[in-house]
Parts: C-alpha cells; structure tokens; sequence
C-alpha cells in the first residue's frame, strides 16, 4: 500500500496542550506554566507520513510522546483508529495496552534506546514475549525475519549494542519497533545522530518498509530537506504551536508564514555557485514560560503590524488544503 490509497483517517490530534507547572516560594507551589504543546491539531490519514520541524525546544517530540500516551496530556484529546486514546474521553490504561502494539516509536539516539546489556536477539524477542504475539519456537523465525528486513543479518543477533556502528544501532531499533507490526511509528529525529551518508541509507529504508507494510510514520526533524525526502504533508511548529500545515509541495513552492521562509532559505543549496537570498531573523525567542500577548512569532517578525501584538492569529486554511497561522494571508472562502 502507499500513500494515497487509503483515505482512512487513522490518527487524530484535537486541540492538544502539554503544561509543565513550574513550582517556587517557601511553601512550594505552582507560579507559572511551561507551555510545551499548546493547542495542536491534526489529521494523519493511514499509509501517509505527517513531517513535524521547528527549531530546538518548539514541542516536537513532547507531541510525539503525548500521541503514544508517554506523557498525559493537560488537556485536548488523541483518536487513534478510531478510538479515544488520551484526554476526557480516553480509554484506561488497561484498554490502552491493548493498543499499545499499534503505536510504536524510533528514538533519536540508537545506542541510549537499546539496553547495553542484552544482545540483539534478546531485544528483538522481549516485545514478542510481553505481549505475547507468538510461541517461543516461533519468536526465533520472527526475529530473523526482522533483521532481515532491516538490512541485518542473523549473525547479528549474538550480538551486543555496542558492537555496532550508529547506523546499524538505528536498524535493530528499527526492527524493534516492527516486532509487534505496529499501524504507526513515531520517527523521534532517527537520524539526526548519523552520519550524512548513512542519513541517507537510513531514510531510504524507512521509506522501503512504509511501502512494504502500508506503514504510516510521524516524522519529527529539525532538517526541512530530510523531512522533505519523506513527507506527504508537514506541520512547521513554533513554541508550541503549529503555525503553517500544507503538503510538501506546496509548502516548499508557497509557504505563507515567514518563520516557514525563513527556515526554508536556511536550507543548504549543494551548489557552491548558486546563490540563496537568506531571511535573518532578528530578536529574541520568547519563552515558553512567559509568551507574549498575540502573535508569538511577533518579536522576530519582520512584517509585524499592530493586531500581531493583540491577538493571536488562528490556523486557518488560505489554500486548498494549506493552513497557516498569519495575518498577512487572507483566509480561504468557505462556500
């Protein structure tokens, strides 16, 4: 299956927020909020990938644990195939373990995310065994299978973590989060650790095995070409928010948020003779503690007009299937 063939929604972000309470004062108690997620919508149809980029410390991967129900959210709500997964209406624990094999997720750092202790085989094994997808006998073919799929081999397996290089570590996590044939994977920056050239390798493989299995990945970067190698859509996150969703094509021919332009001519042209106009943006962050009254991307703006400082602008569509959060775009006519 690829992407496109299935129109099926399969997972569902409703207005979403993730609040880090801050405590202080003698008697400690809670003085401010840390407002990591705040408000994010989305729909991600099955065998599809969303792409989800912004700067260090935007939300990213708080969104991304908050969709596998790794943190709770403050408010807002996950439908996942249908089913309430977190939030007033989300199911149990013990109703979510039952779910918990559909949604799996791939690490940023290979070697952190595998126990130093237990050889390959065993890693491979231990999520067939607790959730007891098959027989013993037959846990030995299924991970065979795996390391195979990935590009490994069986030998591999009498192995420790440490054995291996950085790209073959992200290969067996990987194969870990295919163990239990999950619908979707959270891809947390797999290669931002890597080697360019393994980047490459590793990418091209993510994208063989979403043909192979019809799987649907959420993919979260900091690097606009590598999530242009591999998304359907993206979603441009900025403190919190997502402030332009649109397809890859039309976000990279027509972005209409100008934290979107900016990141987009930060982008490296492998051409030392073409040139690039780079936008730079000019004042400080705001702090997820302490966000400013309106817009948020106000204080780097260089379009900034007087409602900007008022009130914070809505993620409307201003396109067929484009949505952008700015006041300098006029939103699409409903008919």
């Amino acid at each position: 299956m690829t992407a496109g063939e299935n129109c099926e929604i399969l997972l569902e972000a409703k207005e979403l927020t993730k609040y880090f309470p801050i405590t202080g004062g003698l008697i400690p108690r809670v003085i401010a909020n840390l407002k990591a997620v705040d408000g994010v919508s989305f729909k991600l149809k099955a065998g599809e990938t969303l792409g989800i980029v912004g700067e260090s410390g935007c939300g990213k991967s708080t969104l991304g644990r908050i969709i596998l129900r790794l943190l709770e959210p403050t408010s807002g709500e996950v439908i996942f195939k249908e089913k309430s997964v977190c939030g007033i209406n989300g199911c149990s624990l013990n109703e979510f373990r039952k779910l918990r094999s559909n949604m799996q997720i791939i690490f940023q750092d290979p070697f952190a995310s595998l126990n130093p202790r237990m050889k390959v085989g065993s890693i491979l094994t231990e999520p067939l065994r607790i959730h007891k997808v098959c027989s013993a006998s037959e846990r030995r073919v299924k991970v065979e299978e795996l390391v195979s799929l990935v590009g490994l081999n069986h030998y591999h397996l009498g192995k420790y973590p440490h054995e291996f290089s950085g790209g073959q570590q992200q290969r067996i996590g990987i194969a870990r989060a295919l163990a239990l044939n999950p619908d979707l994977i959270i891809c947390d920056e797999p290669v931002s650790a890597l080697d360019v050239s393994i980047q490459s390798q590793i990418l091209n493989l993510l994208k063989d095995l979403q043909g192979q299995l019809g799987l649907t990945y959420m993919f979260i970067s900091h690097d606009l070409s590598v999530v242009k190698h591999i998304s359907d859509t993206i979603g441009v996150m900025y403190l919190g928010r997502i402030i332009e969703l649109a397809s890859v094509k039309e976000l990279f021919s027509n972005p209409r948020h100008p934290y979107t332009e900016a990141l987009l001519s930060a982008i490296p042209v492998p051409n030392p003779r073409a040139e690039r106009k780079r936008i730079i943006l000019h004042g400080d962050v705001p702090s997820p503690i302490n966000l400013p009254l309106g817009c948020r991307f106000q204080s780097r703006c260089p379009h900034k007009m007087d409602i900007c400082t008022e009130v914070e602008p809505a993620l409307v569509e201003v396109a067929a299937g484009h949505q952008s959060a700015c006041y300098l775009n006029t939103p699409l006519k409903q008919h």
